[in-house]
C-alpha cells in the first residue's frame, strides 16, 4: 500500500465529506423514486458500494481477504446507519443530524486519548470546539422547532456507533480497501433480515436506477474508500472532525438544488463549521 501523506489525507477525507453530503438528497429522492425505506437504501447502498470498489480495484480481491477485522467495522455500519434512521423518525432530521455528527468527534477524541494514545494539540481542541458549534448554529432554527423525543438515545447511539468504525479502522489500517469492500458486504448482511421483510427490491425506472448507481458509486464508494485511506495518515479525531464538512455541503446543496433559505444564523454557522474544517486540513502536516 502506497503510503499517504497527512496533507493528501485531509483532502481524501475533505473529498468524502462533500460526496456524504450529496448522499441525503440522493436517498431523500430514492424514497419518493424507487419507493424503498431507509433500510433498503442503506443496504442497497452497502451493496452496491461493494460492487463499485470490487470493480475499481487494481488487484485481485477474494473473500478468504474477509478478515476479522471486517467484522466490527461492517456491523458499527449497519448500527450507526439505521441507528441514525431511527432517531430521524423519533426526533426528526435537524435533532438527529445535530445529536449524531456533534457527539461523533467528541466521542471520537476521547477514544482517540484513552485507547489510541492520539493527544490533542491546540489546533485540535479549538477546532472541537467550533465545528459543534457551528454545526448547532447551522440548524438550530428547525431543532427549536422540533421535538426531542426518545431520538436522542438512538442519534447518541449512531454516533457511537461511528465512533467506534472511526477509532477502529484508524487502529487497524493496513488494508483501507479491504475494510471498505468486507465492511459494506458485512453491513448489508446485517441489514438484509431487516430489508427483505419490508420489500427490497426498488420500482426501477430510469430515474431511480442513476440514484442508487450513484448512491452506491460516489458516497458510498468513492467517499469511504477516501476516508479509510485518510485514517492511514490522520489521528481519528482529525477525521472526524473534517467529516462534519459533510453538514455544511448538504446545507449549500439545499440552497442551490432545492431553494431553501438559511437564516444569518445558520449562515454564520455554515462559515464557523467550515473555517474549522479548513484550519484542520491546511495544518494536517504540523502538529495539532
Amino acid at each position: 500500500m502506497t503510503p499517504v501523506s497527512a496533507r493528501r489525507g485531509a483532502v481524501y477525507v475533505s473529498v468524502a465529506a462533500t460526496a456524504w453530503g450529496t448522499g441525503g438528497a440522493a436517498g431523500a429522492l430514492l424514497f419518493e423514486s424507487g419507493h424503498l425505506g431507509p433500510v433498503g437504501v442503506s443496504f442497497w447502498r452497502y451493496l452496491l458500494g461493494a460492487a463499485f470498489l470490487l470493480a475499481l480495484t487494481r488487484r485481485p480481491w477474494r473473500p478468504r481477504r474477509l478478515t476479522w477485522h471486517v467484522l466490527p467495522v461492517g456491523a458499527g455500519m449497519a448500527v450507526y446507519q439505521t441507528a441514525y434512521f431511527a432517531a430521524i423518525a423519533g426526533s426528526g432530521v435537524a435533532v438527529a443530524t445535530v445529536v449524531t455528527m456533534g457527539a461523533t468527534p467528541i466521542f471520537t477524541a476521547i477514544g482517540g486519548c484513552l485507547l489510541l494514545r492520539e493527544p490533542l494539540g491546540p489546533v485540535a481542541r479549538a477546532a472541537l470546539a467550533a465545528a459543534p458549534a457551528g454545526l448547532v448554529l447551522l440548524t438550530w432554527e428547525s431543532v427549536v422547532r422540533a421535538e426531542a423525543g426518545a431520538g436522542i438515545g438512538y442519534a447518541l447511539l449512531s454516533a457511537a456507533g461511528y465512533a467506534g468504525v472511526t477509532l477502529f479502522s484508524r487502529r487497524h489500517r493496513t488494508d483501507p480497501q479491504g475494510t471498505a469492500v468486507g465492511g459494506f458486504v458485512v453491513g448489508a448482511a446485517c441489514l438484509a433480515p431487516f430489508a427483505l421483510p419490508a420489500g427490497v427490491l426498488p420500482e426501477l425506472s430510469v430515474s431511480s436506477a442513476a440514484l442508487l448507481l450513484y448512491l452506491g458509486a460516489v458516497p458510498t464508494a468513492l467517499a469511504y474508500g477516501l476516508f479509510f485511506r485518510a485514517l492511514t495518515a490522520l489521528p481519528a479525531t482529525t477525521v472526524s472532525i473534517i467529516s462534519l464538512g459533510e453538514a455544511a455541503g448538504a446545507a449549500l446543496i439545499g440552497v442551490v438544488l432545492f431553494g431553501e433559505r438559511l437564516t444569518p444564523l445558520a449562515w454564520g454557522g455554515c462559515a464557523l463549521l467550515l473555517a474549522a474544517v479548513a484550519v484542520l486540513a491546511l495544518k494536517a502536516d504540523t502538529e495539532m
